[in-house]
């Protein structure tokens, strides 16, 4: 009765909407998980409580992927510790006040930071998030805009580099044709991705917020963000409550190298499980990789680098080092709670087969020819609600790209089908962007230490902004299939969009107090 129908997309939709009204993400999420059980079990509560804790959560957590998700977030977690006690993050913020002295320089440097770590969207999110936090405090950046930044700043770059586990795990999906080659054809037309970079850029070097964006800069202007933050905060944040101790010795090189080394070991980790040490190329190593598993092989390595490393240039004892194993932990408790009541979430929509049924809408248009034009705005729709709703961008492709694929019959020389996949890859990141319920969103709060549903809430105006533009990109685009002209006017619409949200109000108080003084 409720199963491929449109009752699949109720528990996310249940758990979204609360957790919007309510502001309180983890009960949120267990009603939606509760509400999805009781449907598939048609309301009986035994085969319910076994569905969902039997079938969803243990069952997510003993997912292979999952958990090397799960150990990769303790291990970062740990390694983020280290380099904080080892007195690098410190030194990396003096040397940054030097050198980035304003608000927007601070946020640029989120920006390019963000940019140059394309591997991975968790590695991004909480690299950037410690890295960048301790500048932006400084320069009176609310961490309701970091999150924004550093969340804008990783799928959105992922989905655009053809070395990324993204572009791994899209390439996986596409059969009967060269993955890879069909990504890399795909990019141009990923309007929301690109849109979605300017708008950073729009937004950073034109000095203005709006929506409760504006709003949670105007109270760290007046000093109140702080006081809220620990009351939203006290009953969830679970960190470390004796601050260890941090070495006055370190110095830029403690933070740098680690996080070079991080990322050279996740790129080998990930080329790894591909096979690239049993012949096969770069790039197909890439595209074969299994990013999970890459991911912990590689922070597993940088780990035990980054301890040598500190041991003999005397910053911290070994004891002291270890102290962080178990202080990283700690930190990641909130993120792997939620991705832990996320994955089960999903579970639910997947058994009640909402991937199936969104899919067969797009299946029905694909087959009616009159309106084939208009598939890509249609499959960008489609991709972002199922993204929204499941809270997965992977998952989305996985549904809707073969979909695409079939409906083209394969055919590479065909370039609506290269845009109708670059339509569902954009989508889906949208979507993803939008969700409370996306781990991506939820690693973003992390990373920059923010109540996770006031980054979603703060987020969500200026996600929809590019999600319209680029909607109106992908209509001009079914017709006109050609991105050197698509990419550009879309691109002017944004910026233009955003200089009307300016001239109507959008320029932050705290920017225009700045640039008084």
């Amino acid at each position: 009765m409720f199963i491929n129908s449109i009752w699949a997309l109720l528990p996310p939709l249940v758990a979204i909407i609360l957790a919007l009204i309510t502001k309180e993400v983890y009960s949120s999420l267990f009603v939606g998980i509760v509400c999805g059980g009781l449907l598939y079990a048609e309301f009986n509560p035994v085969t319910a409580l076994e569905h969902v804790f039997s079938d969803g959560m243990i069952g997510q957590l003993s997912d292979p992927w999952n958990v090397g998700i799960l150990i990769f977030l303790v291990i970062l977690g740990s390694i983020v510790i280290l380099m904080n006690r080892a007195g690098g993050s410190a030194a990396f913020g003096r040397w940054a006040s030097l050198h980035v002295k304003t608000r927007m320089g601070a946020q640029l440097a989120t920006v390019a930071l963000g940019v140059l770590i394309f591997i991975d969207d968790y590695f991004n999110c909480l690299t950037v998030g410690s890295v960048m936090r301790p500048i932006t405090d400084k320069n009176r950046i609310s961490r309701e805009k970091l999150a924004y930044l550093i969340d804008a700043t990783a799928a959105p770059i992922c989905i655009i580099a053809p070395i990324s586990s993204w572009a791994a795990a899209v390439t996986g999906f596409v059969e009967g044709t060269n993955g890879l080659a069909l990504f890399i054809r795909a990019i141009p037309y990923n309007l929301y991705a690109f849109l979605t970079i300017a708008m950073m850029l729009v937004l950073c070097i034109g000095r203005f917020d709006y929506g409760p964006m504006k709003k949670a800069e105007e109270m760290l202007r007046k000093g109140k963000a702080e006081a809220n933050d620990e009351k939203e905060k006290k009953d969830t944040d679970v960190k470390d409550p004796e601050a260890l101790r941090v070495s006055d010795k370190g110095k830029v090189i403690h933070l740098v190298l680690p996080i070079l080394t991080l990322i050279f070991c996740c790129v080998i980790g990930m080329i790894y499980t591909g096979g690239f040490f049993e012949g096969e190329s770069f790039v197909d190593a890439f595209a074969n990789s299994d990013a999970s598993v890459g991911l912990v092989y590689g922070s597993a390595v940088a780990l035990i680098l980054t301890i040598l490393f500190y041991l003999i240039s005397g910053v911290l004892s070994f004891k002291e080092c270890m102290e962080t194993i178990p202080a990283g932990f700690k930190s990641m408790v909130p993120a792997i709670l939620i991705l832990t009541l996320a994955w089960t979430l999903k579970s639910m929509t997947d058994s009640l087969g909402a991937g199936d049924y969104v899919a067969g809408l797009v299946g029905q248009v694909a087959e009616n020819g009159m309106v084939m034009s208009f598939l890509p705005a249609f499959v960008f729709l489609i991709g972002a609600f199922l993204s929204f709703a499941t809270g997965t961008s992977w998952g989305t492709f996985g549904l809707l790209i073969p979909i695409v694929v079939a409906a083209f019959g394969s055919d590479p020389s065909n370039e609506l089908m290269i845009i109708s996949i670059s339509a569902c890859m954009a989508g889906s990141v949208c979507g993803d962007h939008c969700s409370p319920i996306s781990d991506t969103t939820i690693m973003a709060s992390a990373g920059a230490d923010c109540v996770h549903i006031r980054h979603v809430s703060t987020q969500l105006p200026y996600a929809l902004t590019a999600a319209g533009v680029s909607l109106a990109g992908y209509v001009l685009t079914g017709f006109v299939r050609n991105w050197l002209i698509t990419l550009p006017l879309s691109l002017a619409l944004m910026v233009g969009v955003l200089l009307i949200i300016k001239n109507l109000g959008g320029e932050s108080p705290l920017e225009k107090t700045t640039q008084n003084d």
